[in-house]
């Protein structure tokens, strides 16, 4: 029988020797420079005479795999253990490029014993780094879990990556929206790069990241094209957000009986805000060479519909802002119809 990913294997030596089979555990991943995929890292525990001793062996190393000297376990030691078990139950490791990537400019700290690691350390990476305000926020977020799991195993008890600090984002002191070239971009990739259709729904209905992750199938209305959902203010809450015919065929391949929420995680579940921007945006942004935030996606729908001349309480309802003016008032059962009429001007 196979393994569970992340539990080990059993491998034979070629020709003669007293004890021919080895037993390797995962310990890591690392990005091939040429080809930008994620490959194995393996590091071998032992070797034995007979398979069955390699395969006892193995149990019993994934018993208690912790069992260390937390004196001088490393910070590579600690990102080993915590990768394996973070990503035990994943089949795809697209999610786990940008921790792979904060490792690497972490060099410096490998071989420091963790519980040694300070502020300091963490912070003069970060501040030696000349990448992406991004980028730097993923690798403090690798800082901020690894402390988790070294303090859930005794390895340290007490955080100093909460002091870390990334600074403010100089590049973005406004929000920008999708150009008409960068949208078409994201239609192009769709078929190729994972979760370009994410962005392309965002837009298409100006929902939040927060909104967007809450969205329950049984809220969603294929046939009349619209489904109830959102969050923040009272026009906000529960509103009904008509379907662009454009993503139409998006939203319907998301659907899934067996699952409540249109995005989950591999496990079937709803995804947390920070699984949703670390795991998914940023990787997609960084495969497709685009600076945009999430929340620009809503940005980009407003400045659409207002191109489009549609009408403006139909832009307010569908993305659930307060209307003040007594006029629009009025018109408080604006039914599905227009707001599909106003919807499908993009």
């Amino acid at each position: 029988m196979k393994n569970p990913n992340g539990y080990g294997s059993v491998f034979k030596l070629s020709g003669k020797r007293r004890n021919p089979f080895g037993v390797r555990i995962t310990v890591g991943w690392e990005i091939n420079e040429k080809t930008g995929k994620v490959k194995q890292k393996y590091k071998n525990i032992g070797y034995y005479k007979s398979r069955s001793e390699a395969m006892i062996a193995l149990a019993e190393y994934n018993k208690n795999p912790y069992d260390i000297d937390v004196r001088k376990v490393t910070f590579s030691e600690v990102y080993d253990m915590w990768f394996k078990e973070k990503f035990k139950n994943s089949t795809n490791t697209n999610g786990s490029r940008g921790y792979v990537a904060a490792f690497n400019y972490s060099k410096d700290m490998h071989n420091m014993a963790f519980m040694d690691i300070r502020k300091s350390h963490m912070q003069a990476v970060i501040d030696n780094m000349d990448k992406s305000y991004s980028t730097k926020s993923i690798t403090k977020t690798l800082y901020s879990q690894l402390y988790k799991f070294a303090a859930e195993n005794d390895i340290v008890d007490k955080n100093y990556s909460e002091f870390v600090s990334v600074g403010k984002n100089q590049h973005r002191s406004k929000k920008q929206p999708f150009s008409d070239a960068e949208i078409q971009i994201l239609w192009d990739n769709l078929e190729t790069i994972e979760n370009v259709d994410m962005a392309l729904i965002m837009i298409y209905t100006g929902l939040r990241p927060g909104e967007l992750i809450l969205i329950e199938n049984d809220n969603i209305n294929l046939e009349e094209r619209y489904f109830t959902g959102g969050i923040k203010t009272n026009a906000g809450k529960e509103r009904i957000i008509p379907i662009n015919k454009k993503i139409h065929s998006l939203i319907e391949k998301r659907m899934d009986d067996n699952n409540k929420y249109l995005f989950v995680n591999k496990r079937g579940n709803k995804i947390t805000y920070s699984s949703f921007r670390q795991d998914r945006w940023v990787p997609l942004m960084e495969k497709l060479k685009l600076d945009h935030g999430a929340h620009e996606c809503r940005h980009t729908f407003a400045t659409l519909m207002d191109n489009a001349n549609a009408n403006k309480l139909s832009i307010k309802k569908i993305m659930g802002h307060a209307s003040s003016d007594i006029t629009d008032k009025v018109y408080t059962h604006k039914n599905i119809e227009e707001l599909l009429k106003a919807i499908d001007l993009i």
